[in-house]
């Protein structure tokens, strides 16, 4: 039985999808100042990691929980959606089925509380 991380396509996919998602986000001027003199090389590393994980993937993801990583971020509702839009179509733009998307995206979802801190 194949996981989500097989089905999408394994680590190479998960990275373009990074990839194509970091080129989005810094191209919208509601988000890109999250990432301001942030070492975009390593959180490439870290989302990369923590989405082959929740995917189920290697357990390779060593960075804090998601609630520590974004405490005081003050990211709201329609900061979620964007980061959610966004990747969802990074991963269309990677080849991945819809069908594989709307899993993957459910998985991310599910990490909304701690992500907002609510």
């Amino acid at each position: 039985m194949s996981t989500l991380y097989d089905n999408i396509g394994g680590q190479p996919a998960i990275e373009k999808t990074v990839d194509e998602l970091h080129k989005r986000i810094a191209a919208d001027s509601t988000l890109n100042t999250f990432f301001a003199g942030k070492d975009m090389v390593k959180q490439r590393n870290h989302l990369v990691a923590f989405l082959s994980q929740i995917f189920e993937g290697p357990k390779q993801y060593a960075g804090r929980p998601m609630d520590k990583t974004h405490t005081g971020m003050n990211l709201q509702q329609q900061h979620f959606d964007a980061i959610a839009k966004h990747l969802g179509e990074a991963m269309a733009v990677g080849g991945v089925s819809a069908e594989n998307s709307k899993a993957a995206l459910e998985r991310v979802t599910n990490m909304k509380g701690a992500i907002l801190n609510k």
